[in-house]
């Protein structure tokens, strides 16, 4: 179980990003995190990868809570898809994306390649393995990026803004993907349909804070959601 409590982020211009949030994200659950550009929820996501680090409060993965000392085996076990898939993708082809992360926790190369191999078979791009990132679609560059994660065998996901750009067939394909995975998802997004299609359970923020938490009932609650300014 990855655990949040009472977590407060701020920007070192003072900005308090994140304010006394209190959330836990379950073994398989998938959970959207929405709300107005501004809100919090990229800034949520990268603090649990330590990319910021909380001013007070906890993040707890298991028996294990967030420090710096033990980021790198926390950022195995977590693992964020970016918005852009090119910040994931920087190789010359798939193949050697998807193998940077084992490689770079010391696996051997035997290793390496059949992590490499069965991650590629299982999000169904086999066929990309010795292609460039630069000679990819969208849809595929997306399936990469979320391969060069999944090659760390994690054991929860987080995407960001994981449908933008992407046209209805590769919303489709990537639905379908991710519904496969059976690890815990936090999904950050402005797609509602997409997040009622995918995940069980909602947090909507608005000014770093959740104020809901509940079902997909709260997609549909139009008074909730111009209030967030949605």
């Amino acid at each position: 179980m990855l655990l949040i409590n009472n977590l407060v982020i701020e920007y070192p211009d003072g900005l308090r990003a994140i304010n006394d949030v209190t959330f836990s994200l379950k073994d398989g659950e998938n959970i959207a995190v929405i709300g107005a550009n501004g809100a919090g929820k990229t800034s949520l996501l990268l603090s649990l990868v330590g990319i910021l680090l909380p001013q007070s409060g906890q993040i707890r993965l298991g028996n294990e809570v967030l420090q710096k000392k033990n980021l790198r085996r926390i950022r195995s076990q977590i693992g964020m898809v970016f918005q852009n898939p090119d910040d994931q993708l920087f190789m010359t082809s798939i193949f050697e994306d998807v193998a940077f992360g084992p490689r770079s926790y010391d696996l051997d190369e035997a290793e390496t390649k059949e992590r490499v191999a069965n991650t590629l078979k299982k999000l169904r791009i086999e066929h990309l393995a010795e292609r460039s990132p630069l000679k990819l679609s969208g849809g595929e560059k997306r399936i990469a990026a979320i391969a060069t994660v999944m090659a760390m065998e994690p054991e929860f996901l987080l995407f960001d803004e994981p449908t933008a750009f992407l046209d209805p067939r590769a919303k489709r394909n990537l639905k379908d993907i991710l519904s496969d995975l059976p690890q815990g998802k936090l999904i950050a997004t402005h797609d509602l349909l997409f997040a009622e299609e995918l995940c069980s359970r909602v947090l909507l923020l608005q000014n770093g804070q959740i104020i809901a938490d509940g079902g997909v009932n709260i997609l549909h609650d139009k008074e909730l959601l111009e209030t967030a300014g949605l």
